[in-house]
């Protein structure tokens, strides 16, 4: 069975030093303080984590560091690629090194080739994985959002493991939960979202919001599959206002200052084509009215 524990995945952000290199005591001490603050594990190298501006070598050490110092964080890799060889080398060394799952988006380059040519082409990249595959719905990112047909085809290959959607699109927690089986884990992107898709009996969320506000994510979660739905709606309804004010600014630019202003990262600096940003007072009104959440 692949599916894997229901909880919050930070997609967390990539640090790097001064020099522009992946910054291992930042990562580390940023994967303690997840873990401390009940995620269940960890995305690396998504579109938070600046996937397609890394390296596959950049990816694969990335990972060593990471389950060097996770805990009981599973991790999951990032695959976001357009190259069909680089793909399934990444899904080989992810299994050499150690991750739990792959998160797997469709090839963005090529935003003209039929679905017959894109589901090939995931079914190559997951015939080669020797992990369970997450299947990444992000057509503002790729291009591509996955039909029916598309994914009816490719929740049979044993390999699959699931979807993560971040799509924002209310519709789709429905169509997936109903197009992919019981054992098939389902992750919400969007968190304004994530209520919705509890009670649409999705798995949780693969989040770039919990890189900064873990807790609030884990504990709404942790609270549904305890039972305690009244304690999840409150709660949500508290922290909506905030999750749509984090996902209103730049990011993954000021996930990295937030951090590093809390002590967590060295710098806040992503790679270019981005640009570091200040954090605005929309971060500061949430401070306010929900109370430090690095407290």
């Amino acid at each position: 069975m692949n599916k894997l524990p229901a909880g919050v995945y930070p997609a967390i952000v990539t640090p790097f030093d001064e020099a522009g290199n992946i910054d291992a005591l930042s990562l580390v001490r940023h994967l303690a303080w997840l873990e401390s603050k009940g995620c269940v594990g960890v995305t690396l190298a998504g579109t938070t984590g600046e996937g397609p501006s890394l390296s596959a070598v950049e990816k694969r050490d990335m990972l060593r560091i990471a389950k060097s110092a996770a805990g009981g964080l599973k991790v999951i890799l990032g695959v976001l690629t357009s190259s069909l060889s680089e793909a399934k080398w990444m899904v080989q060394q992810a299994g050499k090194n150690g991750a739990d799952a792959i998160l797997l988006m469709p090839p963005s380059y090529f935003r003209r080739a039929s679905v017959t040519g894109v589901t090939e082409w995931l079914q190559d990249v997951m015939d080669h994985s020797p992990l369970p595959v997450l299947l990444y719905n992000f057509p503002k990112m790729s291009g591509y959002g996955f039909s029916v047909e598309s994914l009816s085809s490719l929740r049979v290959h044993p390999k699959f493991a699931g979807l993560k959607d971040s799509s924002g699109v209310l519709a789709n927690l429905a169509l997936f939960r109903s197009l992919v089986g019981p054992d098939d884990s389902l992750f919400v992107g969007d968190e304004t979202l994530l209520l919705s898709a509890m009670e649409a009996g999705w798995t949780g969320s693969i989040s770039g919001a919990a890189n900064v506000v873990p807790q609030w994510l884990s504990r709404l979660i942790a609270s549904w599959l305890a039972g305690d739905e009244a304690s999840a709606r409150t709660l949500f309804e508290l922290i909506l206002q905030a999750l749509v004010a984090i996902r209103s600014c730049p990011q993954p630019e000021t996930h990295k200052a937030v951090l590093k202003a809390a002590g967590l990262l060295s710098n806040d600096s992503p790679r270019l084509p981005l640009k570091p940003v200040e954090v605005d007072d929309r971060w500061d009104i949430l401070l306010s009215r929900l109370g430090d959440p690095f407290g």
